[in-house]
């Protein structure tokens, strides 16, 4: 199993909360007996990511002989979790993978090292202006995007070409994209799709579709209670007709592809980011491709790019021009980028992004290609959300949880989300 080189996270949350408390887990920035400095490495990902992670420091130790490198992942949520309490503890890793709705609160918790304390050995001069700014919070870069990504519709191929479904294309609406999903459910005999109402993401897509955002430029709540309620509404009708998946299937979702109900076989597509979709590869053997987000009913499209996730530096790191020379490495070296290729999205060096695109083979030429046919096709990707974004990502699966078991109605649980949207980005 990738990840060998760890020491891991401690084994249980009981033991991960006494690390907090003694700041344990070896602490961040140590050095071995024999006087190399190790440093904390950790992120989220499918196996296929933490392979070429691996190989990936491997050739950084080589050049860096100084420095041991010390690695851990997990799933998405599981990860989140864990850096919560390691963040809380002051026990945060050297070098942490980032999601966009964490930057804001890890940053503003000085959580996050300000990089212009190493701008000397952090390179950025080949990373856009506008994609680069995203890492920034009041003014200050906190965080290095990896990679740009884009939601997807990923498929099993076979499975919807023998229903006998047109497949999906640029430009296809909701209301096609819930009737394609009844169709497939009537032929196949299975949920057409992940049951999407869970996913703020998701929900995000579909409103920037109808002209609004999650958030507004003031960090407040960009909707209304009954703008998340046309939306459960529409995805409860779905999940009631069976044409997407039942809640005892959508409550097992924990951020790993393995257990979706695409993964599982028990579905043929999932709302998914372009690069994690890789990890669909080896549980459809049948083949798998990516589609567009559905847009909206006039056409008005909801995707975006956006940097698919970060890089940050520990705040108490004992060694930050070591920390941020892996940054550097993982970001602007060409042989990294080669090991790495898309699996955490398209690379944001633009000299290596060029160089690199004509080697790019197989589900990250995928990635590729599917990126390169929306060029020029999206609106421009909001800004980072407010830190209480990562607390209600949570909360919003949570309520949803509750219509999908029919314990609230669609209204009754988009107005408790909102309420508590609103008392979480005042605090």
């Amino acid at each position: 199993m990738p990840g060998h080189r760890t020491k891991g996270f401690c084994a249980s949350a009981a033991a991960l909360a006494l690390c907090a408390v003694l700041a344990g887990c070896g602490g961040s920035g140590e050095s071995t007996g024999g006087g190399k400095v190790v440093l904390r490495y950790t992120w989220w990902g499918n196996p296929d990511r933490a392979a070429r992670t691996e190989q990936a420091v491997a050739l950084f130790e080589k050049q860096h002989p100084n420095v041991r490198v010390q690695t851990s992942f997990s799933g998405y949520d599981a990860y989140k979790q864990k850096l919560a309490i390691q963040a809380t503890g002051g026990d945060a890793p050297d070098v942490m993978q980032l999601d966009y709705r964490q930057i804001d609160q890890y940053a503003s918790g000085h959580v996050l090292l300000d990089l212009g304390k190493v701008k000397d050995t952090l390179r950025t001069g080949e990373i856009d202006a506008g994609l680069l700014a995203t890492g920034r919070v009041n003014g200050r870069q906190f965080a290095i995007p990896q990679g740009r990504g884009t939601e997807t519709l990923v498929y099993d191929v076979k499975t919807w070409k023998a229903a006998g479904v047109p497949l999906p294309a640029r430009g296809w609406t909701w209301t096609q994209w819930a009737d394609d999903m009844r169709e497939l459910a009537k032929k196949t005999g299975k949920p057409g799709a992940t049951d999407p109402g869970q996913s703020e993401d998701a929900f995000e897509v579909r409103l920037r579709g109808r002209g609004k955002a999650l958030y507004t430029k003031d960090r407040r709540l960009g909707f209304t209670a009954d703008d998340l309620t046309t939306w459960w509404t529409f995805t409860d009708k779905l999940r009631r007709e069976g044409a997407v998946s039942p809640a005892e299937q959508t409550t097992q979702l924990d951020g790993s592809v393995e257990n979706t109900p695409l993964g599982r076989g028990k579905a043929t597509a999932d709302f998914n980011w372009d690069a994690p979709s890789s990890g669909y590869v080896a549980l459809v053997p049948t083949g798998v491709a990516l589609a567009p987000m559905p847009s909206g009913e006039d056409g008005t499209p909801g995707q975006y790019f956006k940097p698919s996730m970060f890089l940050g530096i520990g705040a108490h790191t004992s060694h930050p021009k070591e920390a941020a020379a892996l940054v550097d490495f993982l970001l602007n070296d060409s042989g990294a980028a080669k090991i790495l290729g898309a699996t955490r999205g398209i690379p944001v060096n633009e000299t290596i992004r060029t160089r690199t695109a004509s080697q790019l083979k197989d589900f990250d030429k995928t990635v590729s290609d599917f990126q390169a046919s929306l060029e020029g096709s999206l609106k421009d990707p909001p800004q980072a959300p407010p830190s209480g974004d990562n607390a209600l990502q949570t909360t919003f699966q949570r309520d949803y949880d509750q219509v999908s078991y029919q314990r609230m109605s669609p209204r009754e649980a988009a107005q408790d989300y909102v309420t508590e949207a609103k008392a979480e980005l005042r605090s």
